[in-house]
């Protein structure tokens, strides 16, 4: 099978298996077996069903019409699928198999897609890098002494080897863009209330499902296959014009560029992932966007205590969960010393504490979103940091908080579009001096996908990044 397979758009793929030129079985297969070869480099899946995979694929014929019948998929393990193990990580889950699928699972296998098993996640999706106790760390295919990103990090790991040519992901302060920024994938985080959460939450204040991908046109695809309302959503974002796909496609048109370096938290930004901002901005001007140096509305504002409140709530939500599911009480022994703190810190906390702090951080939006009303896009960095070496940042220290705070620094710019709800992309433009990919986020307007996606497509146009290729995609062909 050709080693260059499972690097094709998931769209083209699936129209070879409808016109009959592949069959599901043989891309299923070739999956598998390329999963096979580099999981042990790599570690990017925690549980794998080839037996179910190679079912549903033997189920998809010639002429299936459903947009992506028999194309590989992973699904990151913070989403039920039935019959699977769901762990988020942690020992505190046991043995515990999910007895239904969640609403983005189904949707996806309503589209067709073959899903072959699990992917990595740092215990509860805490950290932006994928090192989990339980299972151990996921390596970055470009660079295997490096993080693959988190919480995301087997997601990209496996579609940046090409183990599967697309992956779910979830996003509560950057666990898609990170990864994607690591691996050199693109990184959609939706806006709030755009997929739903369900059937287990009305809705999510940080966390957005998405996927990450090798193009643009992809990720317009999947999230016109993700996206809108399911019964019984509290809350969710208004429905586009056009198919996210069809916005995708065509030109954006003269936009209003911002572009900041400033992130929301002090954090020492590295030369490369600077420049990398710069030659954005530039080829932005040359594409005929007017591009403004702009004073970063978070500048000053000092809200980490807050975020963290509001953030740590459902991880101490997950242990809880958890332990139930497993028939056991809360106890150190079952999670990570990080863990182990928030869950403390968040069980010292009230339930007024945690109201005055969602209170507090949507005041805060209002202050920040009001950019939007000059600009129709924001450019900054994606990462302050290259991709940090594995060990770097542990959740199992001494000082589980000093290496939360040190996850910060690598990671400052992307949480902020979380507290707002705002749609941002990771974009991998460019490649740094180090061999490892180098990329820029994008941040849109509320419900503001279709003029990212267009602006997105066009850069990927005039700087395409997408026959880039890790080193280690040469194994085992």
């Amino acid at each position: 099978m050709d080693a260059e397979l499972l690097f094709r758009p998931a769209t083209d793929l699936a129209a070879l298996i409808r016109g009959g030129e592949l069959s599901a079985r043989e891309l299923t297969e070739a999956a598998l077996e390329r999963i096979e070869a580099l999981q042990p480099d790599l570690n990017p899946f925690v549980h794998l069903d080839p037996d179910g995979a190679l079912a549903a694929a033997e189920a998809v014929g010639p002429g299936d019409e459903r947009p992506f019948a028999g194309v590989p998929i992973a699904v990151k393990d913070t989403a039920p699928v039935a019959g699977m193990p769901f762990t988020l990580g942690s020992d505190a889950f046991g043995d515990f198999v999910a007895p239904h699928d969640a609403f983005v699972v189904r949707r996806l296998r309503d589209a067709g897609f073959v899903i072959v098993g699990k992917t990595n996640l740092p215990e509860f999706g805490i950290l932006p890098v994928t090192e989990p106790r339980r299972f151990g760390p996921t390596r970055n295919p470009w660079d295997t002494d490096r993080t693959p990103g988190g919480s995301s990090g087997g997601a990209a790991a496996a579609v940046a080897a090409g183990m599967v040519p697309l992956a779910h992901g979830s996003d509560g302060g950057g666990s898609i863009r990170i990864p994607a920024a690591c691996c050199g994938l693109v990184g959609l985080k939706p806006s709030r209330g755009r997929i739903s959460r369900g059937p287990e939450q009305g809705d999510d204040f940080l966390v957005q499902d998405g996927v990450l991908t090798h193009t643009v046109a992809e990720t317009a695809a999947l999230l016109d296959v993700l996206a809108g309302y399911e019964p019984g959503d509290a809350s969710w974002a208004p429905p586009p014009a056009e198919p996210f796909a069809t916005a995708a496609a065509r030109e954006p048109g003269r936009l209003r560029i911002g572009v900041t370096t400033t992130a929301p938290i002090d954090a020492p930004l590295d030369p490369l992932c600077e420049r990398a901002v710069r030659d954005a901005a530039e080829l932005l001007e040359s594409l005929g966007h007017q591009v403004d140096e702009v004073e970063a509305p978070w500048t000053g504002q000092s809200l980490l205590e807050v975020f963290t409140l509001v953030f740590g709530t459902p991880i101490a939500m997950g242990f809880f969960f958890g332990a139930q599911v497993s028939g056991r009480e809360p106890t150190e022994e079952l999670v990570e010393p990080l863990s182990w703190t928030i869950w403390n810190g968040i069980r010292e906390r009230t339930a007024l504490d945690y109201l005055l702090a969602r209170t507090q951080l949507g005041v805060f939006t209002r202050g920040i979103v009001a950019l939007w009303s000059d600009y129709d896009v924001v450019l900054t960095p994606a990462l302050a940091q290259r991709p940090v070496r594995i060990g770097e940042i542990d959740a199992c220290s001494d000082e589980p908080w000093e290496d939360f705070r040190r996850s910060g620094e690598f990671t400052p710019y992307t949480a902020i579009f979380n507290v707002t709800g705002q749609p941002a992309i990771s974009l991998p433009l460019f490649h740094g001096d180090d061999g490892m990919p180098l990329c820029v986020q994008l941040a849109g307007r509320p419900a503001g996908e279709a003029e990212l996606l267009s602006l997105a497509a066009q850069l990927e146009q005039a700087h395409p990044w997408a026959q880039r290729r890790p080193p280690r995609h040469q194994l085992q062909q």
